[in-house]
Protein backbone atom coordinates (compact mmCIF):
# COMPACT_ATOMS: atom_id res chain seq x y z
CA UNK A 1 0.00 0.00 0.00
CA UNK A 2 1.45 3.63 -1.10
CA UNK A 3 1.26 6.27 1.53
CA UNK A 4 1.62 10.08 0.78
CA UNK A 5 1.69 12.68 3.07
CA UNK A 6 -1.63 14.97 2.79
CA UNK A 7 -0.62 18.73 3.79
CA UNK A 8 -3.90 20.61 5.31
CA UNK A 9 -5.64 22.52 3.71
CA UNK A 10 -4.72 25.90 5.10
CA UNK A 11 -1.08 25.36 4.13
CA UNK A 12 -1.89 24.72 0.73
CA UNK A 13 -3.69 27.88 0.07
CA UNK A 14 -0.11 29.65 1.06
CA UNK A 15 1.95 31.02 -2.06
CA UNK A 16 5.32 30.37 -1.37
CA UNK A 17 7.50 33.25 -0.61
CA UNK A 18 9.58 33.88 -3.44
CA UNK A 19 12.88 35.82 -2.45
CA UNK A 20 15.36 37.35 -4.92
CA UNK A 21 17.97 34.88 -6.35
CA UNK A 22 21.72 35.85 -4.91
CA UNK A 23 23.93 37.98 -7.37
CA UNK A 24 26.19 34.81 -7.76
CA UNK A 25 23.82 32.50 -8.84
CA UNK A 26 21.71 35.74 -11.68
CA UNK A 27 25.46 36.18 -13.07
CA UNK A 28 26.47 32.00 -13.23
CA UNK A 29 22.61 31.92 -15.39
CA UNK A 30 23.11 34.59 -16.88
CA UNK A 31 26.70 34.59 -18.28
CA UNK A 32 27.45 38.09 -17.22
CA UNK A 33 30.01 39.77 -14.47
CA UNK A 34 30.22 42.27 -11.97
CA UNK A 35 26.56 43.05 -11.38
CA UNK A 36 25.13 45.21 -8.70
CA UNK A 37 21.99 43.89 -6.84
CA UNK A 38 19.06 47.14 -6.48
CA UNK A 39 16.40 44.50 -5.81
CA UNK A 40 16.34 43.82 -2.14
CA UNK A 41 16.19 47.16 -0.07
CA UNK A 42 19.65 46.32 1.55
CA UNK A 43 21.80 49.26 2.83
CA UNK A 44 24.70 50.29 0.05
CA UNK A 45 27.15 50.91 2.19
CA UNK A 46 27.31 47.15 3.42
CA UNK A 47 27.47 46.46 7.69
CA UNK A 48 27.92 48.52 9.96
CA UNK A 49 32.21 48.31 10.97
CA UNK A 50 31.46 48.49 14.65
CA UNK A 51 29.06 45.32 14.29
CA UNK A 52 31.47 43.21 11.77
CA UNK A 53 34.27 43.83 13.98
CA UNK A 54 32.35 43.00 16.78
CA UNK A 55 31.42 40.07 15.18
CA UNK A 56 34.86 38.86 14.26
CA UNK A 57 35.87 39.23 17.80
CA UNK A 58 33.42 37.11 18.88
CA UNK A 59 34.61 34.47 15.85
CA UNK A 60 36.43 32.31 18.46
CA UNK A 61 33.20 31.32 20.84
CA UNK A 62 31.06 29.94 18.40
CA UNK A 63 31.16 26.69 20.23
CA UNK A 64 28.93 28.57 22.99
CA UNK A 65 25.38 28.82 22.99
CA UNK A 66 23.83 32.31 22.45
CA UNK A 67 22.12 34.24 25.44
CA UNK A 68 18.73 32.74 25.07
CA UNK A 69 16.45 35.66 26.91
CA UNK A 70 19.42 38.47 24.88
CA UNK A 71 20.01 39.74 28.31
CA UNK A 72 22.74 42.14 26.92
CA UNK A 73 21.05 42.89 23.61
CA UNK A 74 17.72 43.68 25.39
CA UNK A 75 19.43 45.92 28.09
CA UNK A 76 20.91 47.87 25.19
CA UNK A 77 17.86 48.28 22.87
CA UNK A 78 16.06 49.78 25.94
CA UNK A 79 18.31 52.16 26.95
CA UNK A 80 18.18 53.17 23.25
CA UNK A 81 14.53 53.42 22.46
CA UNK A 82 13.83 54.28 26.28
CA UNK A 83 11.57 51.69 27.03
CA UNK A 84 11.12 48.90 29.51
CA UNK A 85 13.04 45.17 28.95
CA UNK A 86 9.84 43.63 29.55
CA UNK A 87 8.47 45.37 26.26
CA UNK A 88 11.08 44.12 24.20
CA UNK A 89 11.35 40.50 22.37
CA UNK A 90 13.95 39.80 20.00
CA UNK A 91 13.23 37.65 16.79
CA UNK A 92 15.14 35.80 13.86
CA UNK A 93 14.24 39.05 11.76
CA UNK A 94 10.80 40.48 11.51
CA UNK A 95 9.41 37.55 10.23
CA UNK A 96 10.07 35.92 13.21
CA UNK A 97 7.95 37.85 15.74
CA UNK A 98 4.84 38.24 12.92
CA UNK A 99 4.99 34.62 13.34
CA UNK A 100 4.88 34.16 16.92
CA UNK A 101 2.53 36.89 17.18
CA UNK A 102 -0.07 34.86 14.54
CA UNK A 103 0.86 31.79 17.07
CA UNK A 104 -0.05 33.62 19.71
CA UNK A 105 -3.10 36.00 19.30
CA UNK A 106 -4.90 33.73 16.41
CA UNK A 107 -6.92 30.92 16.42
CA UNK A 108 -8.54 28.78 13.15
CA UNK A 109 -11.27 31.34 11.91
CA UNK A 110 -10.07 34.44 13.08
CA UNK A 111 -9.40 36.90 10.59
CA UNK A 112 -6.62 39.78 10.48
CA UNK A 113 -7.28 42.44 8.00
CA UNK A 114 -4.01 43.70 6.14
CA UNK A 115 -3.26 46.23 3.08
CA UNK A 116 -2.87 44.79 -0.41
CA UNK A 117 0.20 44.50 -1.20
CA UNK A 118 2.20 45.22 1.54
CA UNK A 119 4.93 42.28 2.86
CA UNK A 120 4.03 39.10 2.19
CA UNK A 121 4.56 37.10 5.55
CA UNK A 122 2.18 38.73 7.14
CA UNK A 123 -0.72 36.81 5.11
CA UNK A 124 1.94 33.66 5.25
CA UNK A 125 2.08 33.78 8.73
CA UNK A 126 -2.13 34.35 9.80
CA UNK A 127 -2.80 31.56 7.05
CA UNK A 128 -0.14 29.19 8.20
CA UNK A 129 -2.45 29.47 12.29
CA UNK A 130 -5.52 28.63 10.22
CA UNK A 131 -6.96 32.16 10.45
CA UNK A 132 -7.99 34.04 7.50
CA UNK A 133 -6.64 37.18 5.96
CA UNK A 134 -8.51 39.95 5.02
CA UNK A 135 -7.37 41.79 2.28
CA UNK A 136 -8.34 46.15 1.44
CA UNK A 137 -6.68 47.09 -1.36
CA UNK A 138 -4.13 50.33 -0.90
CA UNK A 139 -5.81 53.94 -2.22
CA UNK A 140 -3.61 55.91 -4.56
CA UNK A 141 -0.48 53.65 -3.38
CA UNK A 142 -1.38 54.69 0.29
CA UNK A 143 -2.81 52.27 3.00
CA UNK A 144 -6.61 52.54 3.21
CA UNK A 145 -7.21 52.67 7.13
CA UNK A 146 -10.60 54.04 6.67
CA UNK A 147 -11.05 50.93 4.61
CA UNK A 148 -9.11 48.31 6.98
CA UNK A 149 -11.95 49.82 9.58
CA UNK A 150 -14.74 48.58 7.36
CA UNK A 151 -12.90 45.56 7.41
CA UNK A 152 -13.16 44.65 10.90
CA UNK A 153 -15.53 42.64 12.37
CA UNK A 154 -16.36 40.32 15.28
CA UNK A 155 -14.06 37.63 13.82
CA UNK A 156 -11.15 40.26 13.39
CA UNK A 157 -7.99 39.65 16.51
CA UNK A 158 -5.61 41.41 14.54
CA UNK A 159 -4.66 44.45 12.04
CA UNK A 160 -1.04 44.77 10.05
CA UNK A 161 0.34 47.93 8.87
CA UNK A 162 3.83 48.72 7.24
CA UNK A 163 4.75 51.99 7.79
CA UNK A 164 6.15 53.17 5.29
CA UNK A 165 4.86 50.19 3.00
CA UNK A 166 6.70 48.04 0.68
CA UNK A 167 6.31 47.98 -2.29
CA UNK A 168 5.08 51.82 -2.44
CA UNK A 169 7.51 53.86 0.38
CA UNK A 170 4.50 55.57 1.27
CA UNK A 171 3.76 56.65 4.85
CA UNK A 172 0.90 56.37 7.47
CA UNK A 173 0.51 60.06 8.92
CA UNK A 174 -0.28 60.54 12.89
CA UNK A 175 -3.27 61.93 12.65
CA UNK A 176 -4.63 59.71 10.40
CA UNK A 177 -3.58 56.78 12.61
CA UNK A 178 -4.82 58.43 15.81
CA UNK A 179 -7.90 58.46 14.45
CA UNK A 180 -8.13 54.89 13.18
CA UNK A 181 -6.31 53.52 16.21
CA UNK A 182 -8.98 55.32 18.67
CA UNK A 183 -12.29 53.52 16.11
CA UNK A 184 -10.96 50.04 16.47
CA UNK A 185 -12.51 47.70 18.89
CA UNK A 186 -10.43 47.53 21.89
CA UNK A 187 -9.51 43.86 21.24
CA UNK A 188 -8.37 43.83 18.14
CA UNK A 189 -4.24 44.25 18.34
CA UNK A 190 -2.59 46.84 15.77
CA UNK A 191 1.15 45.30 14.47
CA UNK A 192 3.02 48.49 12.94
CA UNK A 193 6.08 47.30 10.56
CA UNK A 194 8.53 49.87 10.43
CA UNK A 195 11.25 48.47 9.04
CA UNK A 196 11.93 51.44 7.10
CA UNK A 197 11.09 54.23 9.55
CA UNK A 198 14.53 55.68 9.87
CA UNK A 199 14.48 57.03 6.33
CA UNK A 200 11.47 59.15 6.66
CA UNK A 201 12.20 62.74 6.12
CA UNK A 202 8.39 63.36 6.57
CA UNK A 203 8.04 65.26 10.06
CA UNK A 204 4.20 64.27 9.63
CA UNK A 205 4.80 60.46 9.29
CA UNK A 206 3.38 57.92 12.27
CA UNK A 207 5.69 56.96 14.72
CA UNK A 208 4.39 54.08 17.34
CA UNK A 209 7.37 53.53 20.10
CA UNK A 210 5.31 55.65 22.50
CA UNK A 211 2.11 54.15 21.80
CA UNK A 212 3.72 50.87 22.65
CA UNK A 213 4.97 52.22 25.14
CA UNK A 214 1.73 53.01 26.90
CA UNK A 215 0.50 49.49 27.30
CA UNK A 216 -2.09 49.56 24.50
CA UNK A 217 -2.76 46.47 22.29
CA UNK A 218 -0.27 47.73 19.53
CA UNK A 219 2.60 46.12 18.57
CA UNK A 220 5.90 48.51 16.59
CA UNK A 221 8.58 45.67 14.48
CA UNK A 222 11.41 47.26 13.73
CA UNK A 223 14.98 45.55 12.14
CA UNK A 224 18.27 45.44 12.04
CA UNK A 225 18.38 44.55 7.96
CA UNK A 226 18.10 47.80 6.66
CA UNK A 227 19.58 50.76 8.16
CA UNK A 228 22.52 49.08 10.19
CA UNK A 229 23.39 46.96 7.43
CA UNK A 230 22.70 43.79 8.83
CA UNK A 231 19.70 41.10 6.60
CA UNK A 232 22.61 38.38 6.39
CA UNK A 233 22.59 38.02 10.10
CA UNK A 234 18.67 38.04 10.71
CA UNK A 235 18.20 40.52 13.91
CA UNK A 236 14.55 42.41 15.07
CA UNK A 237 13.05 43.18 17.88
CA UNK A 238 9.24 44.34 18.54
CA UNK A 239 7.64 46.53 21.05
CA UNK A 240 4.67 45.60 23.12
CA UNK A 241 2.34 45.41 26.10
CA UNK A 242 4.20 43.60 28.56
CA UNK A 243 1.83 40.31 29.43
CA UNK A 244 2.23 40.35 25.03
CA UNK A 245 5.83 39.64 25.10
CA UNK A 246 5.78 37.28 27.86
CA UNK A 247 3.49 35.14 25.79
CA UNK A 248 5.53 35.47 22.63
CA UNK A 249 8.18 34.34 25.00
CA UNK A 250 6.51 31.39 26.37
CA UNK A 251 6.87 29.90 22.55
CA UNK A 252 9.82 31.80 21.15
CA UNK A 253 12.82 28.96 20.23
CA UNK A 254 15.20 29.83 23.09
CA UNK A 255 17.93 30.51 20.62
CA UNK A 256 16.23 32.43 17.92
CA UNK A 257 18.68 34.77 17.62
CA UNK A 258 22.33 33.57 17.34
CA UNK A 259 25.70 34.81 18.93
CA UNK A 260 26.90 36.66 16.22
CA UNK A 261 23.57 38.56 15.80
CA UNK A 262 23.33 39.77 18.99
CA UNK A 263 26.84 41.12 19.59
CA UNK A 264 26.28 42.46 15.78
CA UNK A 265 22.94 44.00 16.31
CA UNK A 266 24.48 45.79 20.03
CA UNK A 267 27.29 47.13 18.59
CA UNK A 268 25.34 48.30 15.59
CA UNK A 269 23.20 50.68 17.78
CA UNK A 270 26.29 52.89 18.83
CA UNK A 271 27.58 53.16 14.98
CA UNK A 272 26.21 56.52 14.51
CA UNK A 273 28.84 57.01 12.27
CA UNK A 274 27.98 54.50 9.78
CA UNK A 275 24.04 55.37 10.44
CA UNK A 276 24.42 58.85 9.50
CA UNK A 277 26.60 58.17 6.20
CA UNK A 278 23.39 55.51 5.90
CA UNK A 279 21.42 58.36 5.61
CA UNK A 280 23.02 60.17 3.53
CA UNK A 281 23.77 58.30 1.04
CA UNK A 282 19.56 57.12 0.80
CA UNK A 283 18.46 60.53 0.69
CA UNK A 284 21.22 62.05 -1.53
CA UNK A 285 20.46 58.94 -4.15
CA UNK A 286 17.02 59.76 -4.10
CA UNK A 287 17.30 62.92 -4.88
CA UNK A 288 19.61 62.18 -7.74
CA UNK A 289 17.75 59.27 -9.03
CA UNK A 290 14.45 61.47 -9.13
CA UNK A 291 16.90 63.96 -11.21
CA UNK A 292 17.60 61.58 -13.38
CA UNK A 293 14.32 59.69 -14.02
CA UNK A 294 12.43 63.55 -14.48
CA UNK A 295 15.30 64.06 -17.23
CA UNK A 296 14.70 60.04 -18.82
CA UNK A 297 10.59 61.55 -18.55
CA UNK A 298 9.90 58.06 -16.39
CA UNK A 299 6.77 58.14 -14.03
CA UNK A 300 7.93 57.38 -10.50
CA UNK A 301 6.64 57.48 -7.11
CA UNK A 302 8.53 59.53 -4.58
CA UNK A 303 9.31 57.44 -1.03
CA UNK A 304 9.66 57.59 2.08
CA UNK A 305 11.86 54.89 2.25
CA UNK A 306 15.35 53.59 0.63
CA UNK A 307 13.32 52.09 -2.52
CA UNK A 308 10.78 53.23 -4.63
CA UNK A 309 8.36 52.39 -7.71
CA UNK A 310 8.96 53.39 -11.30
CA UNK A 311 6.15 52.92 -13.73
CA UNK A 312 8.05 51.68 -17.37
CA UNK A 313 4.99 51.92 -19.22
CA UNK A 314 5.07 48.85 -20.52
CA UNK A 315 5.54 45.14 -19.02
CA UNK A 316 7.58 45.09 -15.96
CA UNK A 317 8.82 42.04 -16.60
CA UNK A 318 10.45 42.19 -19.59
CA UNK A 319 11.80 45.44 -18.46
CA UNK A 320 13.54 43.37 -15.44
CA UNK A 321 14.97 41.27 -17.82
CA UNK A 322 16.21 43.71 -19.99
CA UNK A 323 17.98 45.44 -16.94
CA UNK A 324 19.58 41.96 -15.76
CA UNK A 325 21.52 41.68 -19.26
CA UNK A 326 22.86 45.00 -18.54
CA UNK A 327 24.31 43.91 -15.21
CA UNK A 328 21.70 45.68 -13.18
CA UNK A 329 19.29 43.78 -10.74
CA UNK A 330 15.74 45.07 -9.86
CA UNK A 331 12.53 43.74 -8.85
CA UNK A 332 9.93 43.59 -11.13
CA UNK A 333 6.37 44.35 -9.08
CA UNK A 334 4.05 42.44 -11.41
CA UNK A 335 3.54 39.58 -9.13
CA UNK A 336 2.12 43.04 -6.24
CA UNK A 337 -0.58 43.94 -8.67
CA UNK A 338 2.01 46.82 -10.34
CA UNK A 339 2.62 44.72 -13.98
CA UNK A 340 4.20 47.88 -15.72
CA UNK A 341 6.50 48.79 -12.34
CA UNK A 342 9.59 48.19 -11.03
CA UNK A 343 11.00 48.82 -7.64
CA UNK A 344 14.42 49.68 -7.32
CA UNK A 345 16.47 50.63 -3.56
CA UNK A 346 19.09 53.44 -3.77
CA UNK A 347 22.81 52.31 -3.81
CA UNK A 348 25.91 53.74 -3.81
CA UNK A 349 26.11 56.99 -5.68
CA UNK A 350 28.06 54.56 -8.07
CA UNK A 351 25.94 52.10 -8.27
CA UNK A 352 22.88 55.12 -8.82
CA UNK A 353 24.98 56.13 -11.97
CA UNK A 354 24.85 52.68 -13.61
CA UNK A 355 21.40 51.96 -12.86
CA UNK A 356 19.88 54.77 -14.87
CA UNK A 357 22.95 54.52 -17.42
CA UNK A 358 21.51 50.78 -17.90
CA UNK A 359 17.80 52.10 -17.79
CA UNK A 360 18.34 54.62 -20.45
CA UNK A 361 19.90 51.81 -22.62
CA UNK A 362 16.73 49.20 -21.68
CA UNK A 363 14.63 52.54 -23.19
CA UNK A 364 16.66 53.26 -26.44
CA UNK A 365 16.61 49.34 -27.02
CA UNK A 366 12.64 49.21 -26.44
CA UNK A 367 11.45 52.76 -27.67
CA UNK A 368 10.76 51.12 -30.96
CA UNK A 369 8.43 48.91 -29.15
CA UNK A 370 4.58 49.60 -28.42
CA UNK A 371 4.51 50.40 -25.32
CA UNK A 372 2.70 47.42 -23.44
CA UNK A 373 -1.22 46.62 -22.85
CA UNK A 374 -0.88 45.24 -18.75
Amino acid sequence: MTRSIQLPPHILAIDPYVPGKPIETLERELGIRDSIKLASNENPLGPSPRAAAAVRAAIDNLHRYPDGAGHEFIAALSAHLGCRPENLIMGNGSDDIIALLTQVLLHPGDRAVMPRPSFLMYEIAVRTVGAEPIFVPLDNLTIDLDGILRAVDAKTRMVFLCNPNNPTGKIIRQADFERFFDALPPAVVVVVDEAYIEFVRDPDCLQTIDFSKAERPLVTLRTFSKLYGLAGLRVGYGIMPAALAEGLNRIRQPFNVNLLAQIGARAGLEDREFVNATLHCVHSGLDYLYGELDRLELTYHPTQANFFLIDMQRDAQAVFEAMLRQGVIVRSMKSYGFPRCIRVNVGTADENRRFIAALGAVIDQIAAEPAADV
